[in-house]
């Protein structure tokens, strides 16, 4: 009977020790994904604000978004008008943001960044309203009017 509680006691404490570093590496990773997405959707923002003044057409900069998208880890760009309809994307599907959490619960949760509310919504990964695919998105607020600017990394970008 000792014995059995010593092992079971052995067994609790490596399970404990291997996996809560691996837990709290994974949380340190998400936070530090996070950051670089915030970055990234802040350059997002000044290159779309500079662009349309300097007369691009949003053809134009969909092409630009595309080609980051295609060599870098950032998989996706949303980026709205005030009304929520991502105009500028490189994924090429017609998508606007809705107010409605009942309606749009994720991507409800950025309306913020358009009414002013909030500044930066950084979303944790998970399954996307229009298909399966998990994906974390971090999105900014528009610095030239109101605007959401998201970027998105899918699981396979994501930490391991």
């Amino acid at each position: 009977m000792p014995m059995t509680r010593i092992l079971a006691a052995i067994f609790v404490l490596s399970f404990v020790l291997c996996t809560g570093p691996s837990a709290l590496r994974a949380a340190d990773c998400e936070d530090t994904i996070a950051r670089h997405m915030v970055g990234q959707a802040l350059l997002a923002a000044h290159f779309v604000a500079l662009a349309e003044k300097a007369g691009m057409t949003p053809g134009a900069i969909n092409a630009i978004l595309k080609s980051v998208a295609e060599k870098s880890a950032m998989q996706e760009f949303w980026i709205t008008d005030s009304a929520g309809h991502a105009y500028l994307t490189n994924t090429g599907i017609d998508f606007t943001f809705s107010p409605d959490s009942a309606k749009a619960p994720q991507a409800s949760a950025f309306w913020p960044l358009i009414n002013g509310s909030k500044d930066i919504v950084i979303q944790g990964a998970r399954k996307r309203e229009i298909d399966d695919q998990i994906f974390k998105y971090v999105g900014v607020g528009g610095v030239d009017k109101a605007r959401i600017v998201q970027v998105g990394v899918g699981a396979g970008n994501l930490c391991k």
